[in-house]
């Protein structure tokens, strides 16, 4: 006997059929893209029935849109055969997990914890047996399932887990949008779409069959259900012209009519499910019994039943198809859809935080009772890890409350909890709706932080940093420091980024001093040293020193710490607090704000010379970003990517994508990334040779009229500038600016500019200063700056060897070569290595490392593991499945021809 659900599609199951054969030597994930009614749903079916048949495990799901809001619901129904075995976790990501899951209680999970437990739990199973984990409908999952799954599907290559999600044609969705392979499900062919008519409408004339094959287009679904609907039509319905109304809606208008034949305790019982995400048979019946007023069994699903419109598996309640459902909300008049949410609502008392959801889906408002649920609820949403269904709560909460200013708060934190999401587009409806009711003093300022948030500043803007200043004094007054901080951050931020002039940068400084909250205070520190970076450098600098390093911080206070060290010129203390607080926000899951941990430690590795560890960064912003849905590539990461490409004498590539930033940038003539943009172009010229170019873009830093200047970047700027203006002949034109950069030297301690300027003084000095000045530089501690060291030892040999000293050049040139080559500055190193070779030493060719066949994140895993970590601590590390991590190990061996962990130590200092 035929399949109808299944004829004509012979490409699409060989598809899953072989994707599912590779397991458990291969996993990963598919995604099936269609129409409504197309075969999606009966393919995934056959993907599931299929694993079962040949031994794996599969789970199964399908997203509902009335179970949008409520968090983690999509996980729980495809977890649901397995959460026992969440026993097998660590204690922390189980307690994330059925925290999420409600299963039990606990602090408020992180998205990407609960993400790293699911990944670790279906790698866990697949040791047993693989698992096929196939879900329908994954649009209309709650949005924390979704992102969850998508965080798995991107994962599970090396584990035997094969993902399987099927999305609806025009729907976005963070599965959708991964980048993961996929197939669409097109219409059948002719012969497939008579094949499939044949089974249903064998009654009907054959003039009839070609109109409906006309009228369904090879959609399985209209196949199927036109015949029925067709019976129902009189002679002169079926002469009528071919309907220009879209099928899907053509569809639901046959399911429609069929829910209307229903006897009316079945029609009440099919809107209740229709209205309930969670298909409970028990809690849909005594729901019906609420709403019909007279008690329902089972047996009133019997015409619902009969009529093809829903199934009963068991304890659950499924519609036939997603299309049904909506046809039921779409026939049933707008009384009788509150009135089923309160029918829902009474019946859930024993699960107040569906109960309120009901409720608050009940009424048309207002009402303040269930808005003071409303916003009770939003805690839970919370405590469950869905920042969504908090803002949802809060939303509706707002909707449904009599007093203006009250409404506006809720309105005002829903969207605080968006920002959180990084979601511009509802913070800003949040905040418009807002504005129309009667705020407090104090919400008034929220709302205008609220507004900064996510601006990156607009140039010469210093009435609006003005205004946020006076704003936040305010805010001071009525006590409120918290937000008082927040306003003088964002504040400090537009200062940053464009130039607003010395008025304002010193107006956010004063404010910020005068708070009274210690002068450690993370946010305030922040503030001083992003809008005053040189001025107030030293204040910075000094409470900075006098902080306990090993101090108990919190990732979000040391990720504030770092941006000051940061902002202050001073790498080193950054990198070791924004590491500190990266390791702190991958263990809390908060991978948000880890990204732009990241994103800043780029900068910081690249001056220190650790340029390996810049690209392992960057390549793990890279994935997060894709995780979080923020870009993969924002302009800041991708100014740095310049700049690496310009310090590894990668000359076209660091042009190109100069120019890209540029072009970002220049729209809002942002001097902090333009100012990246020439020092990206400097060093691409300056590696390959071309020194009057390097020198003429390196010159523009330091020209408070040009758009390129910035007072704080420049110093990343200085050793180069320096040496360009060495080798092309401009040492007196450079004079006035080296002069300048040492007036700001004794205003701020700053690390950076201060080591620059050893490597300047002597490159620029005069020959009766020049070996002086080499001496005293090279006497400094540089051990934390080795590209500093190398630079100068290359710059004092070359000097030494033009002054016919050749054998006492050679020391310093082979101490820059061995630098050099280990830090990968190739053309410094083959610059060194020409002197060598001009000083008399014989030298050998460059063998290549066998790490550098390795990719930035197996470089990364090497390392842990050498460090002593097993996988399952560096797959918690990098959001990894251990399985993965082994995956890496053992391609990672024969690549540097070892076969213990012991031996990696070794082989990574050969780097």
């Amino acid at each position: 006997m035929v399949d109808f659900d299944l004829a004509g599609r012979t490409t699409e199951l060989t598809a899953l059929r072989d994707r599912i054969h590779r397991l458990p030597s291969q996993g990963g994930a598919l995604v099936v893209r269609g129409e409504p009614g197309i075969g999606k749903s009966s393919l995934l079916d056959a993907a599931a029935r299929l694993a079962e048949t040949v031994g794996h495990r599969a789970l199964q799901a399908t997203g509902f849109e009335s179970e949008a809001r409520i968090p983690f619901a999509g996980l729980h129904q495809f977890l649901r055969p397995v959460i026992h075995a969440a026993d097998r976790l660590p204690a922390t990501q189980r307690q994330a997990l059925l925290s999420a899951l409600g299963v039990d209680d606990g602090p408020s999970p992180e998205l990407f914890k609960v993400a790293l437990a699911v990944l670790n739990l279906l790698a866990e199973l697949a040791t047993e047996r693989p698992v096929v984990v196939v879900v329908d409908d994954v649009h209309w999952l709650d949005q924390s399932s979704q992102d969850v799954l998508t965080f798995v599907a991107r994962r599970v290559d090396r584990d035997a887990v094969l993902v399987v999600g099927a999305i609806r044609n025009g729907h976005a969705s963070p599965f959708a949008g991964a980048g993961l392979p996929e197939f669409e499900v097109a219409a059948l062919d002719d012969a497939a779409a008579r094949e499939v008519l044949a089974t249903r409408a064998a009654d009907l004339s054959a003039a009839d069959r070609d109109r409906i094959l006309l009228e369904a287009r090879g959609n399985p679904l209209a196949l199927v259900e036109l015949p029925e609907a067709w019976r129902t039509l009189g002679a002169a319905g079926r002469r009528a012209p071919l309907s220009t109304v879209p099928l899907t809606a053509r569809l639901e208008r046959a399911f429609a009519g069929r829910v209307g034949d229903l006897p009316g305790d079945a029609r009440d019982a099919v809107l209740v499910a229709a209205v309930d995400y969670d298909n409970d048979l028990s809690e849909i019946l005594a729901a019906t019994s609420v709403l019909s007023g007279r008690p329902a069994d089972v047996g009133v699903f019997h015409a619902p039943i009969q009529a093809r419109l829903l199934t009963v598996d068991g304890t659950q309640v499924r519609f036939r198809h997603p299309l049904v459902r909506s046809a039921v909300l779409q026939e049933e008049p707008l009384a009788r859809r509150l009135a089923a949410n309160a029918a829902l609502a009474k019946a859930l008392d024993a699960d107040p935080y569906r109960r309120t959801m009901h409720r608050a889906q009940s009424i048309l408002g207002p009402d303040d009772e269930v808005a003071d649920e409303l916003e009770a609820t939003h805690t839970i949403s919370l405590r469950r890890g869905s920042v969504t269904s908090a803002v949802w709560a809060l939303e509706r909460s707002a909707q449904l409350t009599t007093d203006s200013a009250t409404q506006g708060r809720r309105l005002l934190l829903a969207g605080e909890h968006a920002f959180g999401l990084g979601r511009a587009d509802m913070v800003d409806r949040l905040i418009t709706a807002a504005a129309r009711t009667e705020l407090t003093e104090l919400d008034r300022a929220r709302m205008e932080w609220l507004r900064e948030i996510f601006s990156d500043g607009v140039p010469g803007d210093a009435g609006r940093v003005l205004e946020l200043c006076e704003i936040a004094e305010r805010s001071a007054a009525a006590g409120d420091f918290d937000l008082v901080l927040n306003l003088l951050l964002g504040a400090a931020l537009r200062c940053w980024w464009a130039d607003t002039g010395p008025q304002a940068r010193t107006r956010v400084a004063a404010v910020a001093e005068a708070l009274p909250v210690p002068a450690t205070t993370p946010r305030r520190l922040a503030a001083l040293s992003v809008a005053e970076p040189v001025l107030r450098g030293a204040v910075v600098h000094d409470v900075l020193t006098r902080m306990s390093p090993a101090g108990d911080y919190d990732a979000d206070a040391l990720r504030l710490l770092g941006m000051a060290a940061h902002a202050v010129g001073d790498a080193v203390r950054a990198v070791d607090l924004l590491s500190r607080s990266a390791q702190k926000l991958r263990e809390e899951g908060r991978l948000g704000l880890l990204s732009h941990v990241l994103t800043m430690q780029i900068n910081n590795y690249l001056w220190m010379g650790d340029w390996d560890r810049a690209l392992v960064v960057s390549e793990e912003g890279h994935r997060i970003a894709a995780d979080t849905g923020q870009p993969v590539w924002t302009t800041g990461s991708m100014s740095q990517e310049a700049i690496r490409f310009g310090l590894r004498g990668e000359t076209e590539r660091a042009l190109k994508m100069a120019a890209q930033v540029e072009a970002e940038a220049g729209r809002d003539r942002l001097n902090d990334l333009l100012c990246c943009v020439q020092l990206a172009r400097g060093l691409a010229w300056l590696s390959s040779g071309q020194y009057e170019l390097s020198y003429e873009a390196l010159r523009r830093l330091y020209d408070p009229a040009d758009p390129s200047y910035h007072p704080r970047e420049s110093f990343d700027g200085v050793m180069f500038f320096a040496e360009a203006a060495a080798h092309s002949g401009n040492r007196q034109d450079a004079a006035p600016v080296l002069a300048e950069l040492e007036r700001a030297a004794r205003i701020t301690p700053s690390p950076l500019l201060h080591i620059h300027l050893l490597y300047a003084r002597a490159v620029l000095a005069e020959d009766a200063d020049a070996e002086k000045l080499y001496a005293t530089a090279l006497g400094h501690d540089l051990s934390r700056w080795p590209l500093v060291r190398a630079k100068l030892e290359l710059a004092y040999g070359e000097w030494l060897r033009r002054h016919r000293r050749a054998a006492d050049s050679r020391t310093p040139l082979r101490s820059a070569l061995t630098t050099l080559k280990l830090i990968g500055a190739t053309a410094w190193a083959e610059r060194a290595r020409a002197e060598l070779r001009a000083s008399g030493e014989r030298m050998s060719e460059r063998q290549a490392s066998a790490l550098d066949e390795l990719s930035p994140q197996q470089l990364e895993i090497a390392r842990l593991a050498a460090d002593g970590l097993s996988n399952k601590e560096i797959g918690e590390r990098l959001y990894l499945s251990p399985r993965t991590v082994g995956s890496h190990l053992y391609r990672i061996f024969p690549i540097l021809d070892i076969t213990t962990r012991a031996q990696l130590a070794a082989r990574l200092e050969e780097r």
